[in-house]
């Protein structure tokens, strides 16, 4: 598995859910397994097929997540700076066209979530900001064709 960039944050709640997942979840798709076996006939038992088959989903994705974590990198925010665009920096950009500002912070590709403005850095528009300065107009390529942004602000 490839290596991984995580904040100290973004890294303790994938432990977290580690932890709920093996101390909470298995437990309770354990007792359903239970339950559904001492129902008898196991052959024809669809409670019994469908514990089963949730306790390996919960399986495959506890050890995606270790996998994740054990592969993790985390990202020393002391030695961020804000002259040019990178991993962990909040990028206020405008969009050239029609002027509308957006705001996001670039984040590892684990931790994106766009509802808390959290840009993968994996997307085409983080790409195409990564390693820019303030005031610069970049030209992205983005799934409706191109776009230029001018980078406005740069923090973290």
């Amino acid at each position: 598995m490839a290596i991984t960039y995580m904040t100290r944050e973004g890294y303790k709640k994938k432990m977290d859910e580690i932890a709920y997942l093996e101390s909470v979840k298995r437990p309770e798709i354990s007792r359903a397994i239970a339950e559904a076996r001492d129902k008898g006939d196991l052959s024809e038992n669809s409670e019994y097929d469908a514990a089963r088959e949730a306790q390996g989903m919960l399986e495959m994705k506890i050890s995606q997540l270790k996998d994740l974590v054990a592969n993790a990198r985390i990202l020393d925010e002391s030695k961020l700076n804000t002259e040019e665009v990178q991993v962990l920096n909040k990028v206020k950009i405008r969009n050239v066209a029609n002027g509308m500002t957006m705001e996001y912070t670039i984040v590892a590709d684990s931790e994106a979530n766009l509802r808390e403005k959290k840009l993968a850095q994996s997307t085409p528009v983080a790409q195409g900001l990564l390693g820019h300065k303030l005031g610069e107009v970049v030209e992205i390529k983005i799934p409706a064709g191109t776009a230029k942004f001018e980078i406005v602000e740069i923090s973290f």
